[in-house]
């Protein structure tokens, strides 16, 4: 199996904890400390790995060339889950996960040969399709739409600073979160027209 396949295989594994709340398996607490230790166990993962004194060939297939020497993508997609899973309430946490959890992925998989900073318009509008798609059962068309324009911008480009490129799997969920969020306070605190 090629590399990137098995990357985001692995990417889209995480969506057995939202999955396993959806079912009724898991009460939203469980989740959460489920996403702690599973921060916990990465970030120490992470520590042994940068340092030297674990190397572990799955590292050298599941991590890509920039994040040798940097956090790798699976520890930024660990903490950033675990953040908006603590922070929001799951209507909101449930489609900002699914959309790093399953829409980047497979949008990954369409885009996985385009070497771009920035993704051509194919990719983002499916990245878009796909997001709306996933927050729909969770939230109105208006925070799903908001929630996805935002996942989208947060993976159709990868700044760079200082050095460092700026992972989607640190920003989706987070930026996903706040705009299905921000989105939904501003509709229900709006007066009604008319």
């Amino acid at each position: 199996m090629q590399p990137e396949v098995e990357r985001r295989l692995v990417h889209a594994s995480g969506v057995s904890l939202p999955l396993a709340y959806v079912i009724g398996l898991f009460t939203w607490d469980q989740v959460r400390m489920c996403f702690v230790l599973g921060t916990l166990l990465t970030l120490t993962l992470e520590a042994l790995r940068l340092s030297g004194l674990i190397e572990w060939s799955i590292f050298e297939t599941l991590t890509r060339e920039y994040e040798r020497d940097h956090l790798a993508g699976y520890a930024l997609y660990m903490f950033s889950s675990t953040v908006v899973a603590l922070i929001f309430h799951p209507s909101v946490a449930l489609p900002a996960l699914l959309m790093l959890m399953i829409a980047d992925p497979v949008v990954g998989l369409l885009s996985s040969s385009e070497p771009a900073t920035v993704k051509p318009a194919y990719i983002l509008f499916s990245m878009f399709g796909i997001c709306t798609l996933i927050a729909l059962p969770f939230v109105d068309i208006i925070p799903a739409v908001c929630g996805a324009i935002a996942a989208t911008a947060a993976d159709g480009a990868k700044p760079i600073i200082a050095g460092y490129v700026i992972d989607d799997n640190l920003t989706i969920p987070m930026v996903a979160a706040l705009a299905i969020a921000g989105s939904h306070h501003l509709l229900v605190s709006l007066p009604p027209i008319g």
